[in-house]
């Protein structure tokens, strides 16, 4: 994108979303109707998705994301969407997923685009599955690493945002300061993606709630135990819960509870079930999903002797996968310490999917980016 002196500009295009399609295929850049389906063990639901442009959603309740700027669309927070959007996004991730698969690569709408990505907190996943995806699709991102910024402390944040708006169609920002997203949010006048904070982790959870769609056929009336830390990952399923009616449990040794003011928000919405438990053999039974994470995440290493004392008992295993049942799955959001939140044996058992999962970070992001993008 051109910069253009003097003031940032961004424009949406609103444009309807298909709601079916027959067959994926492609003509001139624009992406033609399929169907797709998913067949569960328990359930059968079908998916009516198309790659044509979304609409736009109501406004998120964030203070940040601001009406003043008109059309402009972040993604901070799952319960910033409504149902309808979140499900519109995860269904057409899943037709573009197929498009790649099948190695059409005519489908290019971030052609001339630019993507600027901010890491304060390194990680693989999701350098890669932003860039690739990115590129993929017809963009070029462009990584700054910590050393390239340092967010707050060489440069203000707010300064960061109105900086970049004016070479960037779209920010994405991984960052320890939850109020480092929202500050590049309210200042920036291009969309802002969350790719990681201290509080949540959104699109992590969309690309988790695309693959149990894909395993299960449904995300609606499914159970998600997670086993672990009450982290950012947690507050980012009670979000989603504050959205989509699933059963969520988050059991966590005590004093590691996730944020009480997210369960609250999770329980008054009324949507879905919610139950926080310091037990997790009761807490995994009937689970169509056990999910674990790292016990000492970025900056708390120093703390990891200490929790792996205070986590005993929250290692999920086989035979804590056999109390959840044969149809549970497991997930992790990667990278795992394999012998300690979890076995080597439950990582690669036939019923594990955490690596279809860190796929879905690539598909679940694109769509996501095609959403805030207007296209």
């Amino acid at each position: 994108m051109a910069a253009i002196p003097g003031h940032c500009t961004f424009r949406s295009h609103k444009f309807p979303l298909s709601s079916a399609f027959s067959s994926s295929s492609f003509s001139g850049g624009a992406l033609r109707s399929s169907r797709i389906s998913f067949v569960s063990p328990l359930s059968v639901r079908r998916n009516h998705i198309s790659c044509q442009t979304s609409s736009a959603t109501s406004p998120p309740s964030s203070s940040v994301s601001g009406t003043a700027k008109g059309e402009k669309k972040d993604f901070l927070h799952i319960s910033d969407f409504d149902k309808a959007t979140i499900m519109k996004i995860l269904d057409r991730a899943a037709e573009v997923k197929a498009l790649l698969k099948s190695g059409d690569r005519s489908f290019v709408p971030f052609k001339g685009k630019t993507m600027a990505m901010i890491f304060a907190k390194p990680s693989m996943r999701t350098r890669v599955s932003f860039e690739t995806g990115f590129f993929l699709l017809g963009g070029h991102a462009i990584y700054l690493g910590p050393d390239d910024i340092q967010i707050g402390k060489r440069e203000e944040t707010r300064d960061v945002a109105r900086v970049l708006c004016r070479y960037n169609d779209i920010i994405m920002a991984r960052v320890f300061a939850h109020q480092d997203i929202l500050d590049l949010a309210k200042f920036a006048t291009v969309p802002v993606v969350n790719g990681l904070t201290d509080y949540n982790h959104p699109c992590q959870i969309m690309a988790d709630a695309l693959t149990i769609i894909e395993h299960i056929g449904q995300l609606e009336g499914t159970k998600v135990v997670y086993v672990g830390d009450g982290n950012n990952i947690v507050h980012s399923w009670l979000l989603l819960a504050a959205v989509v009616p699933f059963h969520f449990v988050c059991a966590c040794p005590r004093g590691f509870e996730p944020d009480k003011e997210t369960v609250e928000k999770a329980r008054q919405a009324g949507i879905s079930k919610i139950e926080i438990t310091n037990d997790p053999k009761e807490a995994v039974k009937g689970a169509d999903v056990v999910y674990s994470d790292v016990w000492a995440s970025m900056g708390q290493k120093e703390e990891a002797a200490y929790r792996r004392q205070v986590f005993q008992g929250f290692q999920v295993d086989e035979a804590l996968m056999k109390t959840a049942g044969p149809k549970a799955y497991f997930m992790h959001c990667l990278p795992a310490e394999r012998g300690v939140e979890v076995t080597d044996g439950v990582i690669e058992a036939p019923n594990s999917v955490v690596f279809p999962q860190a796929e879905n970070r690539m598909h679940a992001q694109n769509a996501i980016m095609l959403h805030v993008l207007g296209l």
